[in-house]
């Protein structure tokens, strides 16, 4: 089992980066795929962007495009999701997932989750 914790949310406004971090703790943290997703109130859980237990494949969501960078440090069992040119629509709990299996981009599909962390962004 893994357990996640989630950080680096806060407020910001459109335009500005945010570095989120998810620390592991548990079962073997490189053995498994993470997964980053969000959630605004009213909406859906949208997948962000995954990585791979190597670091080596990516996968990110369609509204990315380019301004998002996930990376992970198995030696100090943490994943980052870096975020650039954040717009206001973004604002949501941002979620860190793990899973055992290949990489993936369906929520139902990852077995641990964090709490989330807060991002809000002002225009």
């Amino acid at each position: 089992q893994v357990q996640l914790v989630e950080s680096g949310g806060g407020l910001v406004q459109a335009g500005d980066s945010l570095r989120l971090s998810c620390a592991a703790s548990g079962r073997s943290f490189g053995g498994y795929t993470l997964g980053w997703f969000r959630q605004a109130p009213g909406k859906e859980r949208e997948f962000v962007a995954a990585i791979g237990w190597s670091g080596g494949n990516t996968l990110y969501g369609d509204f990315v495009k380019g301004r998002f960078t996930i990376s992970r440090d198995n030696a100090k069992s943490t994943a980052y999701l870096q975020m650039n040119s954040l717009k206001p629509e973004e604002a949501a709990v941002y979620y860190c997932a793990a899973d055992a299996r290949r990489i993936e981009s369906r929520p139902g599909y990852y077995d641990y989750w964090g709490q989330g962390t807060q991002v809000t962004i002002s225009s």
